[in-house]
């Protein structure tokens, strides 16, 4: 998508869709929010819509930085400690590993 075409209220609208987009577990929409708004936010000459703009890459940063942490933590548990959960673990495993762990 160019965001050189939009005019600004459709890029501010745009960057809102994505940022309220990722609450609703899509982590992955704050990462293209800010990948694509960041030159429109933090580079561009300032213009109306910027500020808000501005805003929305900062939450959507910090939203996929909590993610990240998150989804890094449980990962290391879980990859760590499933044998010892006995059942749970093999329920909460997608695939069940062969082998002694």
């Amino acid at each position: 998508m160019n965001l050189e075409r939009l005019p600004n209220e459709e890029k501010l609208t745009l960057c809102r869709k994505y940022y309220f987009g990722g609450f609703a577990f899509l982590p992955f929409l704050w990462l293209v929010n800010v990948v694509w708004f960041f030159k429109e936010a933090f580079v561009k000459p300032t213009y109306t819509e910027q500020l808000q703009i501005k805003t929305y890459v900062k939450r959507s940063g910090l939203g996929l930085l909590l993610w990240v942490a998150v989804l890094t933590t449980w990962i290391t548990i879980f990859q760590h400690f499933r044998a010892e959960w006995g059942e749970v673990g093999d329920y909460l495993s997608f695939t069940i590993p062969l082998g002694i762990p």
